[in-house]
């Protein structure tokens, strides 16, 4: 594959995807809490599937797919070459470890990549749930909203992708789901960690009901 054809085969390749990932879930956005913009953003939304990044990526119009970074994890989405490509060249993903180790700030690679002026697409949980409510976030977010204080932060919740593809399936079931985006929150002058982190968390989960 040539260097210069590899651009054209990952606009071609994201092409080919919004269209599938449409036809399997319809993959429908409803912007109740805010509109469709240009600005620098956290999106956070619930976590229950590979497939989320793949949905909430497609659920954002073209203009704020091509400034918004998806999470990925790096052991899952870099098993192969072909999901290495796709999430880096297709998603243009930001990969994280799971697994923290000593020597390592998990949020290295998010804060380079707000520093660059990225929107980022993050899902506090951490790992992936299997109950209707999110379980309790983590402390990235807060950390970022602090490091970040003028980057918006907007809560997304994703309905029935987890049907999708379900645990231990390989085939995906035509499912519809969607994606709410609700009113962006901000984190208090004098908020401390725990209060922020359960009401962003109560933020999300509203939109289950929208």
């Amino acid at each position: 594959m040539s260097e210069k054809l590899s651009p054209l085969l990952a606009r071609l390749m994201g092409i080919f995807l919004l269209g599938l990932i449409r036809v399997l879930t319809g993959a429908q956005a409803r912007w109740q809490g805010c509109p469709p913009k240009a600005e620098q953003r956290i999106y956070f939304a619930n976590h229950q599937s590979h497939a989320d990044l793949i949905l909430m990526w497609a659920a954002l119009p073209e203009e704020l797919r091509s400034i918004t970074r998806p999470i990925a994890a790096r052991d899952y989405w870099t098993k192969t070459p072909f999901k290495k490509w796709i999430t880096t060249a297709v998603f243009n993903a930001i990969y994280v470890d799971r697994v923290k180790t000593s020597d390592q700030d998990p949020l290295e690679p998010l804060v380079e990549a707000l520093t660059n002026g990225d929107s980022i697409i993050l899902f506090p949980e951490g790992t992936r749930g299997n109950q209707d409510e999110p379980q309790n976030f983590k402390s990235g977010l807060y950390n970022l909203a602090q490091k970040f204080p003028d980057v918006v932060l907007v809560p997304a919740w994703i309905n029935n992708v987890q049907r999708v593809m379900p645990k231990g399936e390989v085939v995906p079931v035509p499912i519809l789901c969607s994606v709410t985006f609700g009113t962006p929150i901000s984190l208090g002058s004098e908020e401390d960690r725990n209060h922020f982190l359960v009401r962003a968390r109560q933020a999300v989960m509203v939109l289950r009901e929208s």
